[in-house]
């Protein structure tokens, strides 16, 4: 019997199989080097809203005593009368938009906001109250078509 180092095809056997392993760590450690990294996926940044300051409180660290009044908003200026169907066979209505929200039909009769209901609605007017027997509270009055 022949011995494994004196075997022609043992011995090409044994190169091609180095070789092999040779080419296939170069082409493992080629595409690591080459490979692009994971992109960074940073983490989500829970962002919270600041509480708005108290003036009184806020007087008071700065040393002043007197607090002017906060302005109130007056309830006619949350409501815009954005259109009005008047003398519709089932009753008035008037497109109003509250609060700068998109505008919603309400009928005579129907709440706008809670404590709030159309009482009438004629052809470029609208009468807000707190019941549609209620003496009114806000008059709302159609844009001028005038630029």
């Amino acid at each position: 019997m022949m011995a494994f180092s004196q075997s022609k095809w043992g011995m090409r056997g044994l190169t091609l199989l180095v070789w092999a392993l040779a080419a296939a760590s170069i082409a493992y450690w080629g595409l690591r080097l080459l490979a692009r990294p994971p992109a960074f996926t940073p983490a989500p940044v829970a962002l919270s809203v600041p509480m708005p300051a108290d003036p009184a409180i806020v007087a008071r660290l700065l040393g002043t005593t007197a607090v002017q009044a906060v302005p109130q908003v007056s309830l006619a200026s949350r409501f815009a009368l954005l259109g009005v169907v008047a003398g519709a066979p089932g009753g008035a209505a008037a497109l109003i938009a509250v609060d700068g929200n998109p505008a919603k039909p309400f009928r005579v009769g129907g709440v706008v906001e809670e404590g709030l209901v159309l009482q009438s609605a004629s052809a470029r007017q609208a009468t807000l109250g707190q019941s549609r027997d209620s003496p009114a509270l806000v008059t709302l009055d159609m844009p001028s078509l005038s630029k």
